[in-house]
């Protein structure tokens, strides 16, 4: 996964096919993890491994991986072996070591400040690690599905420990009818109005994940009810026919560039290949994944959203303008949605 730039707003795409974090290795009652501050260091047993020299050992470490192998006459015993480490590394500061039957590695952090939970990025050290990079500010999962929007964002509040909420909730418990009677009585119009209203009165919530309505008939799909939105993450779940990985980046970044859908004001999106209700903890992982990617390349991020919403979510993110800013004397400019 990469992050880019689309004006002043970063914006990184995930895929959700994702690879198991370690494979294989030894169990984890044979590895211990710490987190030293400026660098992360793992112990691994060696145990039966029967390791004659340091020589014995193969410790390959790249920006993003980790795999450490031990030779045999014919073949490598993987010890452990990662593509996704919980953060990146100065693989030419790593440095390894033999102590008292164990496997010393220590791993130099690109970013000190990152507190690591775990070595591999998975779903447990995703959640753990997200508390402190999120600062508690809110997340909104938008996208063409109301059901996808909301067993992702309830696996998000689950694992984060926020709280769940659903906007079609909302307003049929608010109106005491359904989205689809609504829909037949008054329009799509009435009803994306009722949702933006409801976006507004959550705008000042922290620590909750907010499922919206899918499509046409949401606030989300139409660019000129973005400003409460603005004042959490929000996550674009967007379904592809891409084949890989490659393909589903050059999608997303396709949507960017054209803009002429709301959704691609969204400060993440993740391309899913198909939907399955069961998969939905492994888009959520892919969603904070994206997430952390996001905030990584501005720490600064979750200050200006809080800041966003202490000036009252006035619509100018991300160029937050002074107090006082009167929003109705700006021009607006008419913005194609799909």
């Amino acid at each position: 996964m990469q992050a880019s730039t689309k004006d002043s707003v970063p914006f990184s795409p995930a895929s959700v096919r994702l690879p198991f974090p370690l494979s294989p290795g030894p169990t984890r009652n044979k590895w211990q993890f710490s987190d030293g501050s400026s660098e992360v260091e793992l112990r691994l047993q060696l145990g039966d491994q029967d390791v004659q020299s340091p020589r014995d050992i193969l410790v390959d470490a790249n920006e993003a991986s980790l795999a450490i192998r031990v030779k045999r006459i014919e073949s490598h015993i993987t010890m452990l072996e990662t593509n996704h480490l919980f953060d990146k590394i100065k693989p030419s500061e790593t440095i390894w070591y033999i102590d008292d039957g164990e496997l010393v590695v220590n791993l130099k952090k690109q970013d000190p400040d990152l507190k690591w939970p775990d070595i591999a990025e998975s779903w447990e050290s995703l959640t753990a690690g997200s508390m402190q990079l999120l600062k508690g500010t809110s997340i909104y999962v938008v996208g063409d599905s109301t059901e996808i929007n909301q067993k992702v964002a309830r696996e998000l509040a689950i694992g984060l420990g926020y709280t769940p909420l659903s906007t079609i909730e909302l307003l049929e418990t608010i109106s005491k009818k359904t989205i689809d009677s609504w829909l037949l009585a008054e329009g799509y119009d009435a009803v994306a109005e009722a949702e933006s209203a409801v976006l507004e009165s959550l705008s000042s919530h922290v620590r909750a994940v907010v499922a919206t309505l899918g499509g046409k008939q949401g606030a989300a799909g139409r660019a000129d009810k973005w400003r409460h939105l603005y004042a959490g993450f929000t996550v674009w779940l967007s379904q592809t026919e891409a084949l890989d990985e490659v393909s589903a980046k050059e999608e997303a970044h396709r949507h960017i560039k054209d803009g002429r859908r709301a959704y691609t004001t969204a400060d993440v999106v993740v391309k899913l290949q198909g939907w399955d209700a069961d998969h939905a903890k492994s888009v959520a992982q892919a969603s904070l994944s994206a997430l952390k990617q996001l905030i990584r390349s501005d720490k600064e991020l979750p200050g200006k959203k809080s800041l966003y919403i202490r000036l009252g979510c006035r619509g100018d993110w991300p160029n937050i303008k002074p107090p006082g800013w009167d929003p109705s004397a700006e021009v607006d400019v008419p913005v194609t949605t799909e």
